[in-house]
């Protein structure tokens, strides 16, 4: 196998994470891509598995947003690197909870943003999913941890 182009980040499989299917896959939640973060579609389950905010997508929305931000600061960035998102709504009438909770945690920082709305992502119980894009920009050093 050839040297790896890119870091992977909090790898895992399928058939750990969604005992209730039958996948078996090799994922990861963020890859790091010379100085270009990608983070995988993040939901209100944290890593260990656990569901925050069950019918309630603001909550989903900020536990995707812990996610998001403690994967970027894993990959070496932070959330005002952040150049992209998009959102999966499992309805419409979730738009509002959802972006104003997303719009706290990105407050000046102007990404790009695409959002849909999907019949059903991943879990049943899954009410909107973020994914992001970020930078590491040349010469940047995360500040250090409190």
């Amino acid at each position: 196998m050839s040297q790896p182009t890119h870091t992977r980040i909090r790898m895992f499989n399928t058939k750990d994470t969604y005992p209730n299917q039958t996948l078996d896959n090799d994922l990861c939640q963020a890859v790091r891509a010379g100085n270009t973060v990608y983070v995988r579609g993040q939901i209100g389950t944290d890593f260990a598995g656990n569901l925050v905010g069950l019918g309630d997508p603001r909550a989903q929305a900020e536990q995707a947003m812990k996610n998001v931000k403690q994967l970027l600061e894993e990959a070496g960035s932070d959330l005002s690197h952040i150049v992209k998102t998009t959102t999966y709504l499992t309805d419409v009438r979730f738009r509002e909870p959802v972006y104003r909770e997303v719009g706290k945690w990105l407050k000046g920082v102007f990404p790009i943003s695409t959002g849909l709305t999907v019949v059903a992502l991943g879990q049943p119980e899954w009410l909107m999913e973020i994914d992001v894009i970020a930078v590491i920009p040349d010469g940047w050093t995360p500040p250090p941890k409190a």
